[in-house]
């Protein structure tokens, strides 16, 4: 359990890392509420973005200065016109052993650099089936439907059994770090063999996570092509929401080798920094945090990551035992969020507006809860949700890094409110029949 004392210490080392950055720091006080550290968090990245752009005037779209040297705090560039080639130099965001070696494309933004990688696999193999287990994300499966008619989708069902068994056609592996809880580990204990490439999106995991080391692994044990993408927007700024910056690393060292009929993954790192150059999704310089890379970030950031997991084992807990018919799913394998279910079906305004309300009525409260569109925050973030599995949808709520009693609190008022607008749908649904033994359910717990 972290004290509030405790927490506001913490955020404070926070923010000296981000005020440290600057050239000119700013005026620091010590936080005294959850509120000060997410002012002071955004007021000092503005100022980290502004002095980038007047430090770094001559680094144009256009290139039209030689003597431009583009940097942002550890990372340095070179690129030319519209960063079509951009080389980036600077810490990875990652830490694979030593018996790998990476090559690292950066993006506009996550859903760039999975784009770019999908499009760049149709110049390997004409055609090939893309494995897919539940809970993958949503816009990932629609991107596929709607503009990659060649990778047939093949959602896998757990228990695995078999399912990753060689056959005649190309087969890839899509990796999801929002899957739902137990996937990961259940294709960890198959054969992986028979796959010809593994997309690893690890955007909800942290970028030294044991389980993108345990996926790495296992793909090196089974000479399987690997890629990791991952949105930086996330858990990589400190709740900053600092640029909008994705990548795709390309991890080799242990692919088997060729057999007759094999596609030549190698060339995927090539085909896909062309299809960045071709979509226009090369990244932003001013989008890499600065203050990312030293011992100190690192350290900073495996606290609050695990903060928040603690935060989300905790809801989830809850969740489960108050207001069990309306959670929707509370065990995804990242641990970063819960979804709640409303009494009758939601549409996806339904679910935003109730995200809305509800995070309008508990902040007026006095609670640190906010109607945003990501996680990772040092507030509560919510959401409309779709489950691309079941095409349902509910409302997210992102596990913030809170002091343990802040969030106890919000989450049992998260609870009471989800509950208290949900009543009379489950008092009187449809035909107008008050559900008596749900009704009692709730009562009993308190929420009457």
């Amino acid at each position: 359990m972290e004290t509030v004392r405790a927490y506001l210490e913490r955020k404070h080392w926070e923010l000296r890392l981000l005020n440290d950055g600057l050239r000119n720091p700013l005026d620091l006080a010590s936080p005294r509420s959850v509120d000060d550290v997410v002012r002071s968090k955004f007021q000092i990245t503005a100022a980290l973005r502004a002095e980038h752009e007047l430090h770094e005037w001559k680094a144009t779209e256009t290139a039209w200065s030689h003597t431009a040297d583009p940097a942002s705090g550890p990372f340095e560039f070179s690129y030319d016109y519209q960063r079509a080639d951009l080389t980036v130099r600077g810490p990875s965001f990652y830490e694979l052993d030593g018996g790998c070696t990476s090559t690292a494309i950066y993006t506009a933004s996550g859903m760039a650099a999975i784009s770019a990688v999908l499009l760049a696999s149709a110049r390997i193999v004409a055609k090939a089936d893309i494995l897919v287990l539940p809970g993958c994300y949503g816009e990932t499966l629609e991107l596929i439907r709607s503009f990659m008619p060649d990778l047939r989708i093949e959602p896998l069902p757990l228990p695995l059994g078999d399912a990753l068994a060689r056959v005649s056609s190309p087969r890839i592996l899509l990796l999801d770090s929002c899957s739902v809880a137990g996937a990961i580990e259940a294709v960890l204990r198959c054969d992986g063999s028979g796959l010809d490439l593994l997309i690893f999106d690890t955007t909800c995991f942290a970028g030294r996570s044991g389980r993108i080391r345990r996926v790495v692994g296992w793909a090196r044990r089974h000479g399987i092509a690997l890629v990791l993408v991952r949105s930086h927007n996330k858990l990589d700024s400190l709740g900053a929401e600092y640029g909008r910056l994705g990548s795709a690393v390309f991890v080799r060292g242990h692919e088997r080798p060729l057999r007759a009929g094999d596609a030549e993954w190698s060339r995927l790192a090539f085909e896909t920094r062309n299809a960045v150059r071709l979509l226009g999704g090369a990244a932003l310089p001013a989008h890499f945090p600065p203050f990312a890379g030293s011992a100190a970030y690192w350290a900073l950031t495996k606290r609050r990551v695990a903060a928040i997991l603690r935060n989300g084992r905790s809801s989830a807990r809850y969740f489960a035992a108050e207001i069990p018919a309306l959670s929707a799913q509370l065990r995804f394998a990242h641990g970063l969020y819960v979804t709640l279910r409303g009494r009758r079906a939601l549409d996806e305004a339904a679910a935003r507006q109730a995200a809305e309300d509800m995070s309008c009525e508990l902040r007026r409260e006095g609670f640190p809860i906010r109607h945003a569109g990501s996680f990772g925050f040092d507030f509560a973030a919510t959401e409309w949700f779709h489950d691309a599995t079941t095409d349902q949808y509910s409302v997210r709520v992102a596990v913030p890094d809170l002091p343990t009693e802040v969030w106890d609190d919000l989450t049992a008022s998260i609870a009471r409110w989800w509950w208290g607008h949900q009543r009379q749908a489950v008092d009187r649904p449809e035909g107008g029949r008050v559900d008596q033994s749900t009704a009692r359910q709730y009562s009993s717990r308190g929420f009457s």
